[in-house]
């Protein structure tokens, strides 16, 4: 595993050596600016691996160890970085090889264990969807106090409780609120802007399946066909981050057949963690498998786009009702940092009337949840989760928008904890709520 390092610092070797230790990285990492560690700075991860991969030091030592696995894996200093050095590939190398140097935490290991069963994981999401109708968790999550064990119970059900389908604020039932779209925004013909496939998603489809919903609904709304993918499973976002790297290529496998059984223009992905994941697949499936299904990763990987960027496509979105809310966007780190997917959500949360987006206070930094990372560094994971909370409050709105079932489940976990009403909602479900209310499905559903 050490070679593999070996072999991506030796590719990147150019833009390590043009790397001047300019600093501009250290404001940007969330872990260096609460511990000041120099080691807990991308510059100093780079250093440690460096160290490593030239056999200066062993990657089973605490050092190594300690400072990779700190790191959120958040990507926020690739866009300030000048050398551009593509540090996410180079961090799931670095773990690849401290997990090989020395056993992942036991939590780790659970974790990543029932996600890699797709029967467990099945099984587990159908328990949380039970326990969450009780309506218990997010009691847990106010009354169980923080620290120690107790801790990763009121975080756990803090994040259960906030996947629980709601209503908007403002939103009773059975409103439609029909009003006449413009010309512009007529309702196109089925299938007139192309052919799409959706990325189910395991956590989106099992507790946020309401999510999926409303993106097949807008899609189909401004006239793309959404074609069923039947055997896709996990995207191995969780794996490749954790440096399980094996299991993440075995995940991939299984999506590039089943998405290339189906033909379509797009596939679309409404889940920031798990589009960089596919995006990334010809570079995953290239360090162990033969350069044919390496070129064909990278031309399926062509074909992803966020639901947002499809969305705000030329003369798209439609039109809907006035959604008259106050919303804040905290842009999802794998959407802004790694796949630079900015303005897209931000025109889409723009494109509904009456709704107000409100500016929040450092929106770029991480919401602490990055993967499994909040749920297996419950302190400084929630440090960082509680400063997050803490910028939403701040700002007085009544939603906060952001693209990433893991985001929802930290910042949302987070305001279910102190007792707030702010809601966390993807910005697909308030285009659907507007389109609901502008009667353009044929069904009235429940609002929210």
């Amino acid at each position: 595993m050490t070679q593999l390092l070996e072999d991506l610092l030796s590719q990147q070797e150019e833009r390590l050596m043009a790397c001047v230790h300019c600093g501009f990285c250290l404001p940007a990492c969330p872990t260096y600016r609460r511990l000041g560690d120099e080691a807990d700075s991308p510059r100093g991860r780079l250093h440690l691996m460096r160290a490593v991969s030239e056999g200066r030091l062993d990657p089973a030592s605490d050092a190594f160890q300690l400072h990779i696995d700190r790191c959120l894996g958040c990507r926020a200093c690739e866009p300030v970085c000048p050398s551009g050095v593509e540090y996410g590939l180079l961090l799931e190398a670095a773990r690849a090889t401290a997990s090989e140097a020395r056993r992942r935490s036991r939590l780790s290991r659970v974790i990543l264990g029932l996600f890699a069963s797709s029967g467990g994981l099945r099984l587990a999401l159908l328990a949380g969807r039970l326990a969450r109708a009780t309506r218990f968790p997010g009691l847990l999550a106010r009354l169980v106090p923080s620290g120690g064990l107790l801790g990763h119970l009121r975080l756990a059900s803090g994040m259960l409780a906030a996947t629980r389908p709601t209503r908007l604020p403002g939103s009773p039932a059975g409103e439609t609120g029909r009003v006449e779209p413009s010309r512009a925004h007529e309702a196109p013909a089925p299938g007139s802007r192309g052919r799409v496939v959706l990325l189910d998603g395991c956590v989106q489809e099992g507790l946020l399946a309401q999510v999926n919903q409303a993106t097949r609904r807008v899609l189909e709304a401004n006239g793309y066909e959404v074609l069923s993918v039947p055997g896709q499973g996990c995207c191995g976002a969780l794996h490749a981050h954790a440096g399980d790297l094996e299991v993440a290529r075995d995940m991939a496998r299984v999506n590039l057949r089943a998405f290339q059984a189906v033909g379509a223009d797009w596939v679309v992905v409404n889940a920031a963690g798990c589009g960089l994941a596919l995006r990334e697949y010809g570079h995953l499936l290239r360090t162990a498998e033969s350069e044919e299904l390496a070129g064909a990763a990278e031309a399926f990987s062509r074909r992803v786009r966020d639901i947002s960027q499809l969305l705000t496509a030329p003369g798209l979105p439609r039109v809907g009702a006035p959604l008259p809310l106050k919303v804040t966007y905290a842009p999802p780190c794998h959407l802004a940092h790694a796949q630079r997917v900015e303005l897209p959500p931000r025109d889409l949360l723009a494109s509904i009337p009456s709704l107000e987006l409100i500016p929040l206070p450092n929106e770029g930094e991480c919401c602490g949840g990055a993967g499994i990372y909040g749920v297996t560094h419950p302190e400084l994971g929630g440090r960082i989760g509680q400063d997050k909370v803490d910028a939403v409050l701040s700002t007085g709105a009544e939603v906060v928008a952001t693209g990433n079932p893991g985001c929802m489940m930290q910042i949302g976990g987070g305001l279910c904890s102190a007792g707030s009403r702010v809601q966390a909602r993807h910005p697909v479900e308030l285009l659907d709520e507007s389109y609901r209310r502008a009667g353009f499905y044929s069904s009235v559903r429940p609002g929210g």
